[in-house]
């Protein structure tokens, strides 16, 4: 079974030996604004999934490290929450982290949906870059929902805004464009050592995985009702050689927001909680058994707690 996470710290400082000299490898911060396929894209580039996606904006709330490893080369990819303006504790802990992210780079690739008209969105993620002036690719993603003859004007509006070092179209969904982007990303990156072993895909634990999972299927649910307020603690993530069980909360901000989560005779947690083991089995093979409760927190976004009690970092 290929790892999913690593209990070895990578090693920034090590020096590569002689036989891989020629070895690249780096830190890549993959920014942009909510919703324009930047956990879609990773996980097409890693080969696994490492992201959950959906089609409610503000999906990510860590920096998500996803592993591409190739016979020359180690592209670590750091996921990031949408760029944006923050109103609350932890909007202003997701923008922390996509800061984070573009301090410790190697590489930027800003991800642009070209679908959508440039607006002051695109303004403002163009600033940050410009705060930190990286190395920067951008990606113009959802390239297969326009036409061809709308590439050429934006990638001359963007040109003329910052200094990239390429532009690359690419349809993350269909995988158009993915191997010259690849290509570009190693030709850029520094020569340097294998920072993870070649079977780990991603630096996160099983149960922040687990969570994330359970919120991918809480958030497809009840996206029409309550896009942005819910959140998934793992009460209890326990493994053995026939099973893993794991208990978890689903925390809403008020009572209302309780009974669309549990549904009609408790039909919709019922239905999150098959989705979600179905797809738990996948990763935690042979059988899973998830015990899901329904949580009343109010304004946890402002809660110091329970926004600490997300960042997958602490759960290491």
């Amino acid at each position: 079974m290929n790892q999913r996470s690593t209990e070895t710290e990578p090693t920034p400082g090590k020096e590569p030996s002689a036989h891989e000299s020629s070895f690249k490898s780096g830190f890549v911060a993959v920014v942009g604004r909510p919703n324009a396929g930047k956990s879609t894209l990773i996980n097409a580039l890693v080969g696994e999934k490492v992201s959950i996606v959906t089609p409610t904006p503000q999906t990510t709330r860590n920096r998500i490290l996803g592993i591409a490893n190739h016979s020359s080369a180690q592209i670590i990819l750091m996921d990031t929450p949408g760029i944006h303006k923050p109103l609350s504790r932890l909007n202003e802990r997701m923008m922390s982290f996509v800061r984070e992210a573009l301090e410790e780079r190697d590489l930027a690739l800003l991800i642009a949906d070209a679908s959508e008209p440039f607006g002051k969105g695109d303004e403002y993620a163009l600033e940050l870059l410009k705060e930190y002036a990286p190395k920067t690719i951008l990606v113009l993603n959802k390239i297969d929902l326009i036409r061809k003859a709308r590439l050429l004007p934006l990638m001359d509006r963007y040109s003329k805004l910052y200094g990239f070092e390429e532009i690359i179209p690419v349809s993350a969904l269909k995988g158009d464009g993915l191997d010259e982007l690849t290509k570009a990303v190693v030709a850029l990156l520094p020569e340097g050592p294998q920072y993870f072993p070649p079977d780990v895909y991603t630096d996160q634990p099983e149960r922040f995985l687990a969570g994330e999972i359970i919120r991918e299927k809480v958030i497809r649910q009840t996206r029409q009702e309550m896009p942005y307020v819910t959140a998934v603690l793992i009460d209890d993530f326990e493994e053995s050689e026939t099973m893993t069980s794991i208990r978890a909360t689903i925390v809403v901000e008020k009572e209302s927001q309780k009974p669309i989560v549990i549904g009609a005779g408790g039909e919709r947690v019922k239905q999150i909680g098959t989705e979600a083991r179905q797809e738990l089995e996948r990763l935690f093979p042979p059988k899973v058994f998830l015990d899901l409760h329904v949580k009343v927190e109010p304004h946890w976004r402002d809660n110091r707690g329970v926004v600490a009690a997300l960042d997958y970092r602490d759960q290491m």
